[in-house]
């Protein structure tokens, strides 16, 4: 039976975990990419998979980033050796679901979608499917422990260099 403080609780997790990817997005869309590491724990794990592999278990990812040292690398490339035509990402995230919430770690998983506009104006629904996040507490503040980001389909039209 759920009680009153576990509703309690459970409305506290969300509030606190949709602050933070609401943070996150921003980050992201704003081009404030310098920042994004701040968002994992030091030894975070990130990655962007097809839905085909998540599926079948395989673990190749488009991106992979597993602790601090790589994100800040992917983001120093990203600005200093990556040749790509200059788009921004604006995110559409929903359904916010926890999955656990029994011990220090909390589990959701939420669907999104991306539309990309590129320089010259064009717009396309860039990515969509679901993320798997592990969020814990540093020092106060909420964290991702581990983001998988699924996609949907296999097929990406061109590099994805942004996170997602």
């Amino acid at each position: 039976m759920t009680t009153k403080t576990d509703l309690d609780r459970d409305l506290i997790h969300r509030l606190r975990i949709d602050a933070l990817v609401a943070d996150y997005i921003h980050c992201i869309d704003e081009d404030r990419l310098e920042e994004w590491p701040d968002y994992f724990t030091a030894d975070g794990r990130y990655k962007v998979i097809t839905r085909e592999n998540f599926d079948l278990g395989l673990p190749v990812a488009l991106i992979y980033c597993d602790g601090r040292g790589m994100f800040e690398d992917r983001i120093s490339a990203l600005r200093t050796a990556n040749i790509y035509e200059p788009h921004v990402y604006c995110h559409m995230v929903s359904a916010l679901k926890i999955l656990d919430s029994s011990g220090p770690e909390i589990k959701t998983q939420s669907n999104f979608t991306i539309t990309r506009t590129m320089s010259e104006g064009g717009m396309m629904t860039f990515l969509c499917g679901k993320i798997f996040d592990t969020v814990t507490e540093v020092d106060g503040e909420l964290k991702f422990k581990e983001r998988t980001v699924i996609l949907d389909s296999r097929r990406i039209d061109t590099l994805l260099v942004i996170p997602v």
